[in-house]
């Protein structure tokens, strides 16, 4: 199916209707928490899943916000003139947010999801129809599967946008902007956003994403990945949600990238240093393969560029039958025709099984640019819960691995440390023993990591509120156990060394 079949978009080009029209969503209260109280929590959690018949129940009466959220979540057509009392609708069909239905109805071209920005800001992200809501799987016609389609808002989107870090920045880039998001984002921190997108219409998709959100525009440019990149040009942040899914082919824009296997990936990775400012930060979603004979933590490694430290963490895996099928729904192909469906089901294992793929991971990848003689790569499998968003506790790890890359053991032993908020201990153990088996100390916010100490570690991590040295508690405890304590600071600092790396302990 080609971009033929999708519908035409709103101008770019009309900064007084895209105003004109933000004015009037924001005086109807279409914004998320407009919704949040319209639909009540388990309706507008339905939209998620593509499910509409909780919205389409919640909005059958004739307020202006319900009106809004037919029309342009649920692509319902609406009188017109009742939306005229709502909408400058002359102004919207003329720039072509909307398009007549009948004689007296009118439908919306786009859909237009109503997004939180972090600060409580009211901002709006546009795509094609049947995308506004659910990711692909969306809530309308076959068109959503043609090649050139542009998503809304979905769990990676939110993902890579919560675990982002938010410093104030001169220069970002966006790769594969798509809907735009990732650049709404940038623009609230960054004095400079340029977007890339191999989808000329994703593009200008996001411009309106852009523009009715009241952002500043952002520079698009039209290729793949760095392409439209001058070679001297840097950034202080890059982001990218690229179509990473490892596909035989590329049917699918938003998704399929037209590399083999994880090669997109690697490739964006390995291009990014030299993109980079010194102490900027990258960050990526990305898919890899699980090969046969090697291990994965040695394949993430090599993409890393030279010159940058990297923190690699694996959310999740599945198997190759579990992903070719997450990704033949996604394309609809499990409604087609059974031999169709065989056929291309066929495909993708052929595909893996040339490449003696046995699984394929999903996570995400950050890099900062480094002056470090020896950078640091921390590549682990994290598929615990975690607290969004993330991008204060990302870099908080980075200024960890700095801090301990200059504190050798003596060094630690001289500083003053203090135990992170809202750590707990836990102690596991068989009922009535009088010792426990381990001890545990579990973090409630950011990554919620939990890690087992012993008797000494955890009597270290009690006392350190920054007013002794670590030495100086070491002698302490090796007082009261009985133990020698040049032997206690000479076995400590590593125990020490994790505690800091894994931010339950920081430096005072």
């Amino acid at each position: 199916m080609s971009n033929a079949s999708l519908s035409p978009l709103p101008s770019a080009d009309r900064p007084d209707v895209t105003a004109r029209l933000r004015d009037a969503l924001l005086g109807a209260s279409f914004t998320a928490d407009g919704l949040l109280e319209l639909l009540g929590a388990p309706a507008y959690a339905a939209l998620s899943r593509s499910e509409t018949v909780p919205a389409l129940r919640a909005t059958r009466g004739d307020t202006p916000l319900e009106l809004l959220v037919r029309l342009f979540l649920l692509q319902q057509p609406v009188p017109h003139a009742r939306v005229a009392d709502v909408l400058p609708v002359d102004a919207c069909l003329e720039s072509g947010w909307l398009d007549r239905a009948g004689d007296d109805e009118v439908a919306a071209t786009v859909d237009v999801r109503p997004y939180g920005g972090p600060d409580g800001e009211d901002w709006f992200i546009v795509s094609d129809l049947g995308c506004a809501v659910g990711g692909a799987g969306g809530i309308g016609p076959p068109p959503r599967h043609a090649p050139g389609v542009v998503l809304g808002v979905g769990g990676a989107s939110t993902t890579l946008a919560g675990l982002t870090v938010r410093t104030p920045v001169s220069a970002a880039l966006d790769l594969g902007t798509g809907s735009g998001i990732q650049a709404l984002h940038a623009a609230a921190h960054a004095t400079r956003v340029t977007a890339t997108d191999v989808n000329p219409r994703a593009l200008h998709i996001a411009a309106l994403t852009l523009a009715l959100s009241g952002a500043p525009a952002a520079d698009l440019r039209e290729g793949s990945l760095y392409e439209p990149v001058a070679d001297d040009e840097t950034y202080d942040l890059i982001v990218s949600n690229p179509p990473f899914v490892i596909s035989p082919g590329a049917r699918l824009t938003y998704r399929d990238g037209g590399m083999g296997g994880d090669d997109l990936c690697r490739s964006l990775v390995q291009q990014t240093g030299e993109r980079l400012n010194e102490g900027g930060f990258a960050h990526f979603l990305a898919n890899w393969q699980h090969v046969e004979g090697e291990d994965w933590t040695d394949r993430l490694r090599s993409w890393v560029p030279r010159g940058c430290d990297a923190w690699i963490v694996q959310r999740e895996v599945q198997d190759v039958t579990q992903y070719a099928e997450l990704w033949l729904r996604d394309a609809g192909d499990h409604r087609a025709d059974p031999a169709d469906y065989q056929a291309r089901y066929d495909a993708w294992l052929d595909e893996f099984e040339a490449r003696k793929v046995k699984a394929v991971g999903f996570g995400w990848i950050t890099l900062r640019r480094t002056g470090a003689v020896e950078p640091s790569v921390v590549a682990e499998e994290w598929p615990h819960p975690i607290e969004q968003p993330l991008g204060e506790t990302v870099r908080a790890h980075f200024d960890r691995v700095d801090y301990l890359r200059a504190h050798d053991d003596a060094a630690l032993l001289e500083a003053h440390f203090t135990l992170a908020g809202e750590v707990v201990q836990e102690q596991v153990g068989l009922p009535g023993a009088e010792d426990p088996e381990h001890v545990v100390l579990r973090q409630n916010r950011g990554m919620r990591r939990a890690t087992r100490v012993d008797t000494v570690g955890a009597g270290f991590a009690g006392v350190c509120d920054g007013t002794m040295s670590a030495g100086r508690i070491l002698d302490a405890i090796a007082q009261l156990v009985g133990e020698d304590p040049v032997a206690l600071r000479d076995r400590t600092p590593a125990q020490i060394r994790l505690l800091v790396e894994q931010g339950f302990l920081e430096p005072a």
